[in-house]
């Protein structure tokens, strides 16, 4: 019942979807259940993507309608990225609600359009997916960074031993009213 479309070329790119709703549209009320893996293309946010790469799970509900069709559901979207604290690896999944209206005759920035009797839900999973990648991943809540035996935190002794930055040397020459020049000392 749905039609395979070649996947886009640009990586940032939403993937097509379509789906079929010549059936589904005969009577309204109708509904139709669509549970699928589909590919979204390489996805990712920060440090986290999509693992396997640029597949995510659907699970939606189709509604015919008396001038389109309803779609509601969620996506399901596996990730890997690396621990915003510790740096090691972490995964996770999370789920994300979709819900999109398709009709012959779309309301602009509203809904979308069912071309010859198909629709393609594409973006609308892309969407979800972008949005529902962690932007900053914790392998746990409790997470407290870096193992300090492995990564000791190195102390600078006394910040007067170093060597003043070449770029600063005017601003020593800088004198204000209640510091006399040297010269006058």
């Amino acid at each position: 019942m749905t039609a395979s479309a070649p996947q886009p070329t640009d990586p940032g790119s939403p993937a097509p979807l379509p789906l079929s709703v010549s059936e589904l549209r005969r009577r309204p009320g109708n509904r139709q259940h669509v549970d699928r893996e589909v590919q979204v293309g390489e996805l990712a946010v920060s440090t986290a993507s999509v693992r396997p790469p640029g597949e995510v799970h659907l699970e939606v509900v189709m509604e015919s309608l008396s001038d389109g069709v309803t779609v509601h559901g969620t996506v399901r979207v596996p990730w890997e990225g690396d621990c915003r604290r510790c740096l090691e690896p972490t995964s996770g999944a999370v789920d994300v609600e979709v819900s999109e209206v398709f009709k012959d005759r779309p309301d602009e920035g509203e809904t979308h359009r069912i071309d010859d009797d198909v629709v393609d839900l594409g973006p609308a999973v892309h969407d979800a997916t972008v949005l529902a990648l962690p932007l900053a991943p914790l392998c746990r809540p409790d997470c407290p960074g870096p193992d300090p035996e492995e990564f000791p935190v190195v102390t600078d002794p006394d910040p007067s031993e170093r060597p003043a930055d070449p770029r600063w040397a005017a601003l020593a020459d800088l004198r204000f009213d209640s510091d006399p020049p040297e010269s006058l000392q």
